[in-house]
């Protein structure tokens, strides 16, 4: 399944995104946690600026 997305993603306009992951620390447990999202290539420092 996961081969399917990753040859989709490499041609055509999916080359244009990015598949962002960012880890944040959890203020009530103090554990980690991380959201992914697949981004544009123009939206890659808005995604990891915002909190």
């Amino acid at each position: 399944m996961a081969k399917k997305v990753v040859a989709a993603l490499k041609t055509g306009t999916g080359k244009a995104f990015t598949k962002c992951i960012k880890m944040t620390k959890s203020d009530k447990t103090g554990a980690y946690q991380f959201k992914e999202e697949i981004v544009h290539n123009d939206h890659i420092k808005d995604f990891f600026g915002k909190k």
